[in-house]
């Protein structure tokens, strides 16, 4: 049950019971208030045994405690309704996808429509990606109670944006309130996105074709991280100074994902990495955050994608401080920190000074 769920609940018992304060435990929530003039318990019972929860009412020195949680039976075979919003952008972001990888394969679509299939393992590739980025927050959002949305998909014509999609992103729904939640939800995404970012990106790498280098005017370059030269040293030792690899899409789409990651993973207002940071340095996440946008200034000089990126992050966020959450003075675990520093060497592997350029 999240805190949505329970506070609808508590509004269907407004005329009955009036809370002062709510918490919650390990996957139980407790109001503790009032019961409201010439109320008995049975017309809570009333309510209550129309939802579908675990639940308990007993009064205490004049309060109500009012208990509930998950049945097992819901918690194991509970499976979300899927909005027709979010089918509607997936498909329609699926198409995108598939439009741009079939246009990088030289797919002459409007003269034979089924050439659009050519874009299949980029689409594939990087859908997978995308989607399972989103997906580690909304599991680790569903582990905590935490309320959130499945993942929206955000098309884009591949004529303004190569890669035919903006992103995708969840939306929480509810505040969040423990430090190592704060934590976990941020970094699963970026963790989970690598995980499956690094063997595309190592496939695509061995299916990639080794060129001469010639000096074309106005070609597209793509930069390379840390984790990029060490992958493309493993699948093509030989490699000369006069060589250079034509990426495969998936490789392609690999590479996007490693992009992703990174960008995500900066320490800067609400983004992956400003979450992870904020629960492991606190109210210092602010001095962190203005140092990595004042950053962007001089990385914009090597690729103008980072002054774009300092850009909408202000219209955005408006902020590069992370909001403020209860319990930010508890300590973290050292598995929590662990996570923390994993994400800190992601980061670092997939760090791209200068993304594209021409």
């Amino acid at each position: 049950m999240t805190e949505t769920q329970f506070r609808n609940i508590l509004k269907k018992l407004d005329n009955y019971f009036r809370p002062t304060q709510i918490g919650s435990n390990e996957g139980e929530w407790l109001a503790v208030g009032k019961l409201l003039s010439d109320t008995a318990q049975t017309d809570l019972d009333h309510i209550l045994k129309k939802e579908g929860y675990v639940y308990s009412v007993k009064n205490n020195g004049g309060d109500t405690y009012l208990r509930l949680k998950d049945r097992e039976d819901n918690v194991i075979l509970k499976i979300p309704s899927i909005p027709r919003i979010h089918w509607i952008l997936f498909l329609l972001t699926v198409f995108t996808t598939l439009l741009a990888g079939a246009m990088m394969e030289g797919a002459r679509i409007w003269e034979s429509p089924i050439e659009i299939l050519k874009g299949i393992p980029f689409s594939v590739t990087l859908m997978l990606i995308l989607g399972t980025h989103e997906f580690g927050h909304y599991f680790y959002a569903q582990k905590h109670k935490v309320d959130a949305t499945l993942p929206y998909f955000i098309p884009a014509p591949p004529f303004l944006f190569l890669i035919g999609t903006f992103g995708a992103f969840i939306k929480i729904k509810s505040p969040i309130y423990r430090k190592d939640v704060l934590l976990q939800i941020g970094a699963a995404g970026p963790i989970a996105g690598f995980i499956i970012a690094v063997p595309a990106l190592v496939i695509g790498l061995w299916l990639s074709d080794v060129v001469e280098k010639v000096d074309v005017q106005g070609a597209l370059m793509l930069g390379d991280s840390i984790l990029m030269k060490i992958l493309t040293w493993v699948t093509h030792p030989g490699l000369l100074e006069n060589q250079d690899i034509m990426l495969h899409p998936i490789a392609f789409a690999g590479w996007i994902g490693l992009l992703v990651t990174m960008l995500n993973l900066l320490p800067i207002g609400q983004l992956d990495g400003g979450h992870v940071a904020y629960a492991m340095l606190g109210e210092k996440q602010g001095w962190v955050a203005k140092a990595a946008f004042a950053a962007l200034i001089p990385l914009s000089f090597l690729s103008l994608n980072w002054l774009v990126w300092g850009i909408l992050i202000l219209f955005l966020m408006r902020s590069t401080k992370h909001p403020p959450i209860q319990d930010i003075h508890a300590p973290l675990s050292k598995n929590n920190m662990r996570v923390g520093f994993t994400c800190l060497v992601i980061f670092i592997l997939c760090f791209i000074p200068a993304p594209f350029s021409m």
